[in-house]
């Protein structure tokens, strides 16, 4: 089992490093180390070159962190790739956990390990929400993304059969990847935490946007426009749609927003639902 390890950076010098040196201190080394510095314009520089003989550093102008995953991933040469995000850490044992769930788990091109969550720098415990499911897992994705990106690690394969990340996507672009491959795939689950996952700080994306149902609803347009979604998963994605765009359509109001173009879609959502459930293609179990 080769796996190449992908690091994303933009501006985070310190975060990086706490990340690099998680990965070269595993028990278990990578094939290579890929981090992608997408534009940083502090000392994040600086601080790679201190590791330029062990990873490789591809430097691009500022494009997300869904390009600098791409980037990344064409980059590559392991047949499975790992992601870490600048702001995580890898426990000691991550990689070989990897090798050998997939050892005893063959049937899986996709799986993660559990975490640890660090918040303002405590230890917390995720919320019922946020659990972490394993198998075919695509109607628990709907709601929020539940596959972290620094605990996952995926056949080459795979993304040659879904895709690889949505640039369009400023965030939610996890959400969208492992929302197309969960359709697709069963993920594995190895219930050893693998990964520290830090949260909190200023520089988080989701701090960044308001209204990230917006990118969700996005996802889960692109599988309604599938003519192999099945019913029941069309039904699924109907629901959750209409509940998102509920919620932003509240939220448009309070603010005096213009929601006409979400009212649109909760109709169409809402006349998909009837015409399928009158067709007898749906279920409709809640």
């Amino acid at each position: 089992m080769q796996i190449s390890v992908i690091i994303p950076v933009y501006n985070r010098p310190n975060k990086i490093k706490r990340a690099l040196e998680s990965v070269l201190s595993q028990s278990e080394p990578p094939l290579e180390i890929i981090v992608v510095d997408d534009g940083s314009t502090d000392e994040t520089a600086e601080v790679l070159h201190a590791y330029d003989t062990q990873l490789k550093v591809i430097r691009q102008e500022n494009k997300g962190v869904s390009a600098a995953r791409n980037c990344g991933i064409e980059a590559t040469y392991g047949d499975w790739i790992a992601f870490l995000d600048s702001d995580d850490a890898w426990l000691p044992d991550k990689l070989k956990m990897a090798r050998e769930f997939q050892e005893h788990h063959p049937v899986y091109h996709i799986f993660q390990s559990e975490e640890i969550w660090i918040r303002h720098g405590r230890r917390v415990n995720p919320r019922k929400k946020h659990q972490k499911y394993g198998g075919w897992i695509f109607r628990q994705s709907l709601p929020l993304c539940i596959v972290s990106p620094s605990a996952v690690v995926v056949k080459r394969e795979v993304f040659a059969k879904v895709g690889a990340f949505d640039e369009s996507f400023p965030v939610c672009e996890d959400y969208d990847l492992w929302l197309r491959m969960a359709r697709h795939y069963s993920i594995g689950l190895d219930p050893r935490p693998g990964i520290i996952k830090y949260g909190g700080h200023d520089d988080q994306l989701s701090k960044k946007y308001w209204g990230m149902d917006h990118y969700r609803i996005k996802a889960m347009e692109k599988h309604l426009s599938d003519p192999t979604l099945t019913g029941d998963e069309r039904l699924w994605v109907l629901d959750e749609m209409m509940l998102k765009l509920q919620v932003l359509i509240r939220g448009y109001q309070k603010r005096a927003k213009d929601a006409s173009e979400l009212q649109s879609k909760l109709h169409y959502c809402r006349q998909e639902k009837e015409q399928l459930l009158r067709s007898g293609s749906g279920s409709d179990d809640g």
